[in-house]
């Protein structure tokens, strides 16, 4: 693969790692209004742990391009 290449893939992937990185804050910030509300968090947090582990994935890619 050439250096241009892996340099658009690591901009994609530090772009995809930045997102998650939102969507779990975001994601916890509505848990905790879902918690001052006494609503029902389990299919939130059940998102939230799936947001993180995404979230590793991007991590883990845009590492591995550096």
């Amino acid at each position: 693969m050439d250096r241009a290449m892996v340099e658009e893939q690591l901009a994609v992937a530090e772009r995809h790692a930045a997102e998650a990185e939102k969507h779990v804050a975001r994601q916890r910030e509505l848990i905790a209004e879902m918690e001052q509300d006494a609503a029902d968090t389990a299919l939130a947090k059940a998102l939230l742990v799936e947001f993180e582990r995404l979230g590793g994935i991007h991590i883990a890619e845009r590492d591995r391009l550096r």
